[in-house]
């Protein structure tokens, strides 16, 4: 030890003024040490060695900033594999049903690419939910989605943390550099996998020095002491987090750590495995959204039950295979889900019939104006959310139909029935719009649209919702409540004015079909061909014109010839006639604007964007306009890494 002046006074200052020392201050080899001590024992020296009381609250603070690490790093893959492929994989998922095995191997690659089995979960339950997808499928494609987040775990699992850095490093580069957004979202995806990767190798680091801490062994030993109780914590764990992929790796760090014994630990896989399936289930909205979760839940709990007693001689056997504690784990995780896929794959149909006797679709809502599909689990996954909002604005477009065609008897007969039906559809339109501009509120705010797909999306979206409303209103308020005063008065249309309303409504009706195809496929020669159509339009305004003149100046004729003053019944017959043809024109004008979205976009990515259907209504075009319900970013608010 080399001296230094003046420290070795401060020692012995120090020590005479307390019991012990409670600083010193020493250099050795060119190095100053700083050591603390004193009544409450040695709490930390220069040398980075931590002892004392205070070891374990550091220890721990340390371990709940890498597990925090890792569950941020598993959200930023997830959230830049929905952002930037999202719709790829959705259409990817619904051209892959036809058969049980390829689903299964769908939901595996899916789970692959979105680093979630709940993401996939959800993907598959929009489907299910609104009827485009049979459970049976859809619950081949959530094992497969078991299976694919065991794989990732052994991928996770290497050690592999060398290349955590460079993928931050790389990840932030494009993200801040690219400025097209799927690039962004792989510089997203980049930066949370190297977050993992560095968690995980903080995690082992950490848990070094923890493996002989009393209170972790004494809690670790109770744990594995009794299998059903560590399964149970497990599982609320896994809940808790809403990934099973962190838990089952800290897990598997845990026994690598010798922390834990192989028992123990096996039977936390156990539970984190039962943990994983039960956000999809708690957050599910309606019967239909519950069944596939419920699916995978009774399945992987079937398995659990299956395990349990066992568990000893299932760990032996591993033993024998494997000799590393932390591979082990992970080997026993994928061993677990591929068992359950072999078990059940082949009987999903039964299960689905047993689900839908369970769990049946509920009577249609007394009020039609509550929304059915808007599923609220389905927030986390802009994708799926837009899917559900196009699902529910396709229920308002019945509505207007309907509405339409009620429209038209009420012009005919002056039915008074069907005026209040039509007022009270108006009301459930009006209602059904204020829901599904909320909900795509909630999208914004529960993940950020992206500007050239989920942004647009939910453009085109909102503005159907509104040409909408604006349909019904001018049905309800204008069309019709004129009409009936009409009648009141004994004032009614001529039969070739009543023509004339009628080849207008059929036509109209034709537009309202071609307006949702348009909605639904973003197929750029539909949108044409419905802008087309309001020369039509024009031309029936025109010719009504032509023929309220020629038959007011009939009138006129007559009067003069019975010499009789009986015109004004004439005038009031033709202000009820061009009312009525102004009104159906100004319909058809709302509907003709679900074409101008599609007109106004690059030819290109138009076509690019309508290669979808109907499976893919929730699908997007790629045009450069923002979601008005979310404010272009700028500044530190564009760079989200969230």
């Amino acid at each position: 030890m080399d001296g230094t002046p003046g420290i070795p006074c401060l020692t012995r200052c120090l020590v005479g003024l307390f019991p012990q020392p409670i600083l010193e201050l020493t250099r050795c080899s060119g190095h100053f040490n700083v050591r603390f001590a004193g009544p409450l024992g040695d709490v930390w020296d220069g040398k980075a060695r931590r002892r004392g009381p205070m070891s374990g609250t550091l220890s721990l603070v340390e371990l709940a900033g890498h597990v925090g690490l890792l569950l941020w790093g598993t959200h930023m893959v997830g959230t830049g594999v929905q952002r930037g492929f999202g719709t790829v994989l959705r259409r990817w998922l619904g051209r892959n049903l036809g058969h049980r095995f390829r689903a299964f191997l769908t939901g595996l690659g899916v789970t692959a690419l979105l680093q979630s089995s709940t993401a996939t979960g959800l993907l598959a339950t929009s489907f299910t939910a609104t009827g485009v997808m049979a459970l049976a499928p859809a619950l081949a494609v959530m094992l497969g989605a078991n299976v694919g987040t065991a794989l990732l775990t052994q991928v996770l699992f290497f050690n592999v943390a060398l290349l955590g850095p460079p993928l931050v490093l790389v990840g932030v580069l494009v993200f801040r550099w690219a400025d097209d957004s799927r690039a962004k979202n792989i510089g997203r995806i980049g930066i949370g996998l190297g977050l993992m990767l560095m968690a995980l190798s903080g995690l082992v680091h950490t848990l070094g020095p923890l493996a002989n801490t009393p209170l972790l062994r004494s809690v670790m030993g109770a744990l594995a002491s009794d299998p059903v109780l560590a399964a149970l914590v497990a599982a609320a764990l896994t809940w808790a987090c809403h990934s099973s992929i962190a838990i089952v790796l800290l897990v598997a760090t845990f026994a690598a750590t010798h922390v834990i014994e192989l028992t123990g630990a096996v039977a936390l896989v156990l539970g984190a495995n039962i943990g994983g399936a039960l956000p999809a289930l708690v957050g599910a909205s309606t019967a239909a959204a519950r069944r596939l979760p419920l699916g995978n839940l009774l399945v992987r709990t079937a398995g659990v039950l299956l395990a349990l007693p066992v568990l000893p001689g299932i760990t032996h056997a591993l033993e024998l295979v494997e000799p590393s504690p932390g591979r082990l784990v992970v080997n026993f995780h994928l061993a677990f889900n591929l068992a359950l896929a072999v078990l059940f794959l082949a009987f999903v149909s039964g299960l689905a019939q047993l689900l839908t006797r369970w769990l049946p679709d509920p009577p249609a809502p007394v009020d039609p104006g509550r929304p059915v599909y808007l599923d609220v689990a389905a927030l986390d996954s802009a994708t799926v959310a837009l899917a559900n909002a196009a699902r529910e604005t396709l229920r308002m477009a019945d509505m207007v139909e309907t509405m339409l065609r009620d429209a038209l008897e009420v012009l005919r007969h002056g039915d008074q029935t069907r005026t209040g039906a039509i007022a009270t559809q108006n009301r459930c339109v009006d209602k059904l719009g204020g829901a599904i501009r909320r909900y795509l509120a909630d999208v914004g705010d529960e993940q950020t649209l992206d500007h050239q797909r989920e942004g647009a999306r939910g453009q085109d979206i909102l503005s159907a919702v509104i040409n909408l409303e604006h349909v019904a209103d001018i049905v309800a308020n204008s069309l019709v409540e004129f009409a009936m005063r009409s009648v009141k008065r004994g004032r009614a249309l001529a039969v070739e004015e009543l023509d004339t309303v009628a080849a207008m409504h059929g036509e109209l009706l034709e537009s309202l079909r071609l307006a949702l195809a348009v909605f639904l496929r973003a197929e750029p020669r539909d949108a044409k061909r419905l802008a087309a159509r309001k020369g039509q339009f024009r031309e029936f305004e025109a010719s009504a014109t032509a023929l309220s003149v020629r038959l007011l100046r009939s009138a006129a004729s007559a009067n003069r010839l019975a010499d009789t003053d009986s015109v004004e019944p004439i005038v009031e017959e033709s202000g009820l006639f061009l009312r009525t043809v102004r009104d159906l024109r100004r319909i058809h004008s709302h509907l003709a604007s679900f074409a101008y979205p599609i007109l106004h976009r690059p030819r290109a990515r138009g076509r690019r964007a309508a290669a979808g259907s109907v499976v893919a209504a929730g699908a997007v075009s790629a045009p450069a306009v923002a979601l008005p319900i979310e404010p272009k970013r700028t500044g530190l608010e564009e760079d989200d890494l969230g």
